[in-house]
């Protein structure tokens, strides 16, 4: 189902455009003008109805239409519903060998839908918390080492540490 055409309307509209196109496919087919409509008729509307509604929905939000004009009319997956597995007829093979699809072997819109989901983004900042509290971590006690020692390299201080066992033993 094309949106654009599902409320009349070129690719380029305004969203004054859309707005327009929205009233005036939902006054011709809001439930209520049909409810005394024998059934199918009604049926029909409602169907319309609904998708004249979804059509409005994704058109007029900038980043759902842009999500849609880049899946280049088809619906993106990310609107209701899991992103369906890949089949090997999805991806072009089978049938005769002849690819059904011209996409490219790498989805790139997987992967930019992915990398800009709320659950990555959170892992990365989770990840990026806890690698920034290893550091802190490793700079203290780098900076506690050498305020207790200072002047002296790790060995020195281990040399130290054996004499003075050697001592407390002998003494």
């Amino acid at each position: 189902m094309d949106h654009y055409q599902t409320l009349g309307l070129r690719r380029s509209a305004t969203k004054k455009e859309i707005k327009e196109a929205f009233r005036r496919c939902a006054l011709k087919f809001h439930p209520d003008r049909h409810s005394l409509s024998p059934p199918a008729v009604r049926d029909q509307a409602v169907l319309s109805f609904k998708q004249v509604s979804e059509a409005y929905e994704i058109l007029i939000d900038d980043r759902r239409r842009a999500e849609y004009d880049f899946a280049g009319g088809r619906r993106p997956e990310g609107f209701g519903g899991r992103r369906a597995a890949h089949t090997s007829a999805h991806r072009g093979y089978g049938y005769g060998g002849a690819a059904r699809n011209s996409r490219p072997a790498f989805d790139w819109e997987f992967l930019f839908r992915y990398l800009t989901s709320r659950r990555f983004l959170l892992n990365v900042a989770l990840a990026s918390a806890l690698l920034g509290g290893a550091v802190v971590v490793e700079r203290s006690g780098d900076a506690i080492w050498r305020m207790n020692n200072s002047g002296k390299s790790f060995e020195e201080a281990m040399e130290s540490l054996e004499k003075a066992k050697v001592r407390r033993e002998e003494g």
